[in-house]
C-alpha cells in the first residue's frame, strides 16, 4: 500500500503530530509505503491566486478555467503540481488535523482549494442530460480510499445525535462527500478522538493502540457507501434524490449513503 499522510498542525509535539509520527512508523513496519506532506513544516502557501497558475492566469482572474489550462498546459505552481503527483502516486490518503471552529485549519482547506484544480479533480467527463460529469463515485482520483483523523475539544456526547455542535458525521460530511468522494475517492469511517484538551499522557497508550488497529485495517476496512451520481439513484439534470430511495426517518446529509 502505497500511503500519502497529509499532515495539518503547526506543532510537532502535539497530539496532532504523533499520531502522524505513529503512523508512519506503524504502516513503514508493515511493509508499506509512505509519504508525508507536513504542510506547517512546507511552509504551505493557503490561497489561491494569479501565481498558481503562470501564463495561463487570465486578467480577471478567473480562478476554475485558469486553473483547467494551467493543469492542461503543465504550468501549475510546482509546490501544486507536486501535491497532485504525490495524490496520484497513492492508493491510500490519511489527513490528520485538529478540528477548528468546526472544520479543517485553514492551511488544509488552502491545500484542498490550490491542489484540486479544474481538470486534476473537478470538470472531467460528459456533461449532458443523462450524465452530468464523472464525480461522486466516478473521477480522476476513483480508486484511492481516504481517511479523516481527527482531534476534537469537546466531550463525544456534544457531537451526538442531539449533541450541541451537531453529529460528527454531519460536520465531517462537507468534507468527505463534498471534497473526498466528489473526484471519486472512496472514504473510509473517520478516526476520531474527542476531549482531547482533557487528554493526559497517561491516556496516550490506549489512543496509540486503537490507532494503529485503525492503520492496520486500512485496506479491508468497507468505506461509507456513498450513493453514485450517474448509477440511477439521482434525477438528471436536477440531481434530486428519486423518489422512494429515501430510508423510513432519514434526512439531511444521511439520504445520500446507501441503507
Amino acid at each position: 500500500m502505497k500511503t500519502l499522510i497529509v499532515y495539518a498542525h503547526p506543532e510537532p509535539k502535539s497530539l496532532n503530530g504523533s499520531l502522524k509520527d505513529l503512523a508512519v512508523s506503524t504502516l513503514e513496519n508493515a511493509g508499506h509505503e509512505v509519504r508525508v506532506s507536513d504542510l506547517y513544516a512546507m511552509r504551505w502557501k493557503a490561497v489561491v491566486d494569479a501565481e498558481d497558475f503562470g501564463p495561463d492566469a487570465s486578467s480577471p482572474l478567473k480562478v476554475a478555467p485558469d486553473s483547467g489550462r494551467a493543469f492542461d498546459a503543465g504550468t501549475l505552481a510546482p509546490d501544486v503540481r507536486a501535491e497532485q503527483e504525490k495524490l496520484l502516486w497513492a492508493d491510500t490518503i490519511v489527513f490528520q488535523f485538529p478540528i477548528w471552529w468546526y472544520t479543517m485549519p485553514a492551511i488544509l482547506k488552502g491545500w484542498v482549494d490550490r491542489v484540486f484544480t479544474y481538470h486534476f479533480a473537478y470538470g472531467v467527463g460528459e456533461h449532458s442530460d443523462t450524465k452530468y460529469g464523472e464525480r461522486f463515485g466516478e473521477g480522476t482520483l476513483a480508486g484511492r480510499r481516504a481517511m479523516l483523523s481527527v482531534t476534537t475539544g469537546g466531550p463525544e456526547s456534544h457531537y451526538a445525535a442531539r449533541g450541541i455542535n451537531g453529529p460528527i458525521d454531519d460536520l465531517l460530511f462537507p468534507i468527505h462527500h463534498g471534497i473526498l468522494y466528489y473526484p471519486g475517492i472512496e472514504v473510509l469511517p473517520p478516526f476520531v478522538l474527542y476531549g482531547t484538551d482533557r487528554m493526559t499522557v497517561e491516556d496516550f497508550p490506549a489512543i496509540a493502540k486503537a490507532w494503529e488497529r485503525r492503520l492496520l485495517t486500512l485496506e479491508s476496512t468497507e468505506p461509507i457507501p456513498f450513493r453514485r451520481q450517474n448509477f440511477g439513484d439521482y434525477e438528471i439534470p436536477s440531481l434530486h434524490l428519486k423518489e422512494g430511495l429515501e430510508p423510513s426517518g432519514r434526512k439531511g446529509f444521511a439520504l445520500h449513503v446507501r441503507a
